[in-house]
C-alpha cells in the first residue's frame, strides 16, 4: 500500500478508538481499532446493533494480542451483549485472521462472498510450501534474485497463515444481495482488484458505506499478481470496481474503511486512485523507455524507500499488476532474455 495526499477529503472524528475502546458512529455502530505488527499497523473493527448483541463485520489478525483485545471488549463494553454473528469482507488475514476462533468461541454463523471463503479455506489447510514449486520460479522470471525470493516466499507465507482458519459451513453473500443486520438493510456490492470479491455494505437511508480495503483515505490498497493467477489483470479489475462503485454510491456518504480514518469525499478520493494508478503506469512506460526492464528492476523505480521482505512482495505484486495492465493496453512488449527472465519495453 502507497501513501499519497487526500486533499478533498473531510475527517468527522479526528482520532481513532484508544485501544480496547470503541467510538459510537452512528446509533447501533461502534468502531473498534485491532493492532497489527507490520507499517500499517492497525485494521479497523465495525460492530452493528443485531437482536440481542451485535454483528462484527471483520476481525482482525489471528494473533493472541487481538483476542485479548475481543475478550476485554466483551467483557467491558459490551458485557451482557455479546457477539452474535460476523461478517467478514475478504481473505486477507487483518480481516478474517480470527473468524474461526470467534465463531467457535461464541458460536457465530459467518458471512462471507464465497470466493474469499474458499481461498481462506485453501491457505488454512494448505501445506507449508504450498506453490513454492511454482512460486519460486516465477518470482525468478521475473527478475527476483534467489535469497530475496526465499524470503518473500517465506514470509507471504507467514502473513497468509496468521489465521484461526475459517468454520466448516457458512453464509454466502453476493453482488446485489440485501443483507439485514438488526433493524438496517444493507446493500452488498462487491469488488475486486485488492482480493477476489471483496464484501462492502451499503445504506443509502443513512449514507453509510462500510467500503473495507476498496477505498481508503490516506493510502492506495495493495493491488497485487500472484503466481496462481500470474497473467491477471488485477489493475484493470480494480479501476472498473472504482467507477462501479462511484456509479452505485453517492457522493455523500460517510465512507468507513478497514484502515485509516471514515472520512466523507468519496468520489472525490477514486479520481485520487485512478490519477495514482495512471501515474504509476507513467512511470513505469518512462521507466522502461530506455532499456527493457524485469518487474524486480521496476520496483525500485516506484518504491524509492527501503523496503522489508513483506513490503517487497506486497511492491514485487503490484508492479506486476501495472506490468500486465498495461501489457494488455500495448503500451508495454514483452521481451524474454536468454536466462529466461520475462523484460519490458515500452512501445
Amino acid at each position: 500500500m502507497h501513501t499519497h495526499p487526500a486533499s478533498t477529503l473531510t475527517f468527522p472524528f479526528a482520532a481513532p478508538p484508544a485501544p480496547g475502546e470503541m467510538i459510537e458512529i452512528a446509533p447501533g455502530l461502534l468502531w473498534l481499532r485491532l493492532p497489527l505488527p507490520y507499517r500499517l499497523d492497525h485494521v479497523n473493527i465495525y460492530l452493528l446493533r443485531n437482536e440481542g448483541g451485535w454483528t462484527a463485520l471483520d476481525t482482525g489478525l489471528g494473533t493472541d494480542e487481538s483476542k485479548r483485545i475481543w475478550e476485554q471488549v466483551l467483557a467491558g463494553p459490551l458485557k451482557g451483549q455479546g457477539l452474535r454473528s460476523l461478517v467478514v469482507s475478504h481473505y486477507h488475514p487483518d480481516h478474517v485472521g480470527l473468524a474461526g476462533w470467534l465463531c467457535e468461541r461464541f458460536g457465530l454463523e459467518m458471512a462471507m462472498p464465497r470466493p474469499e471463503y474458499l481461498l481462506s479455506l485453501v491457505l488454512a489447510h494448505a501445506p507449508g510450501d504450498y506453490g513454492s514449486d511454482v512460486y519460486r520460479p516465477f518470482y525468478r522470471r521475473h527478475g527476483l534474485d534467489a535469497d530475496a525470493t526465499e524470503i518473500v516466499l517465506s514470509r507471504g507465507h507467514e502473513y497468509l497463515r496468521r489465521t484461526t482458519g475459517v468454520p466448516p459451513s457458512y453464509h454466502r453473500i453476493k453482488h446485489g444481495d440485501t443483507l439485514a443486520i438488526g433493524e438496517r438493510d444493507f446493500q452488498v456490492l462487491t469488488g475486486g482488484g485488492h482480493a477476489l470479491e471483496q464484501a462492502m455494505l451499503y445504506r443509502p437511508a443513512e449514507k453509510l458505506f462500510l467500503v473495507a480495503d476498496q477505498v481508503i483515505a490516506r493510502i492506495s490498497p495493495n493491488v497485487s499478481v500472484h503466481p496462481m493467477e500470474a497473467d491477471l489483470d488485477a489493475l484493470g479489475i480494480y479501476l472498473a470496481s472504482l467507477r462501479a462503485i462511484r456509479a452505485a454510491v453517492a457522493p455523500d456518504v460517510l465512507v468507513l474503511p478497514g484502515h485509516g480514518l471514515p472520512f466523507h469525499g468519496l468520489h472525490d478520493r477514486i479520481e485520487e486512485l485512478i490519477a495514482h494508478h495512471a501515474e504509476r503506469c507513467r512511470l513505469i512506460a518512462e521507466a522502461c523507455r530506455d532499456a527493457p526492464l524485469s518487474v524486480a528492476e521496476i520496483v525500485p523505480h516506484l518504491f524509492t524507500r527501503t523496503l522489508d521482505a513483506h513490503q517487497t512482495g506486497f511492491a514485487f505484486g503490484e508492479v506486476l499488476a501495472h506490468v500486465n495492465h498495461m501489457l494488455g493496453k500495448g503500451e508495454l512488449q514483452l521481451e524474454t532474455d536468454k536466462d529466461g527472465v520475462d523484460r519490458y519495453r515500452a512501445g
